[in-house]
């Protein structure tokens, strides 16, 4: 865990990348926002790809604390898996929309950089886990591609309500599509 004043570096480090994209990720503007003095975010990150690792590591950690499972309600009915999207699609975009514009940014940024975006890519394929538990537990057919499909929506949701339509009731679309794919 980082000590607290490399946290507010990092947790401003993801404020900057949420609000005002990649480029605008420097030592300096994250010693700014985090009111530290300047130079502390380069004794930590010395490099620009060791502040990105670093940011990529703290997103994952905090989505997994946020997200974590085990904390989550069960899931055992189709109408508790469209209640739980929507509230997973409502707290991405909510509270957390910020750190969830900052995780599309880094992803698109890292791309190509597998080693870099690879605590990222670690937390959606445990998300992905996650989501091919509950289609198997609230028993929809052909559970792999349902759950795909339902990511899928969710990443669609979420891109759509945090650029186009902040206000979009995301529930409605999330049932229609979890009722199609309960369908035998």
């Amino acid at each position: 865990m980082p000590a607290p004043t490399q946290e507010r570096a990092l947790a401003a480090a993801v404020q900057l990348l949420g609000a005002r994209g990649v480029r605008a990720l420097t030592h300096a503007r994250v010693d700014e926002q985090a009111g530290l003095p300047a130079g502390s975010t380069s004794n930590w990150f010395r490099t620009r790809r060791a502040m990105l690792a670093g940011v990529c590591d703290w997103i994952a950690e905090s989505e997994r604390a946020d997200l974590e499972p085990a904390s989550m309600p069960q899931i055992s009915t189709v109408e508790e898996l469209v209640e739980g999207l929507s509230t997973v699609v409502e707290l991405q975009t909510g509270p957390f929309a910020t750190r969830t514009r900052a995780r599309y940014a880094l992803f698109l940024e890292l791309a190509d950089d597998p080693e870099l975006g690879a605590p990222l890519r670690l937390q959606r394929h445990e998300f992905e886990r996650w989501m091919d538990h509950i289609v198997v537990t609230v028993g929809l057919p052909d559970p792999v591609p349902a759950a795909r499909a339902l990511m899928a929506l969710a990443d669609g949701l979420l891109l759509h309500r945090l650029t186009v339509d902040p206000d979009l009731d995301a529930r409605p679309v999330i049932e229609r599509a979890v009722r199609a794919l309960a369908r035998p």
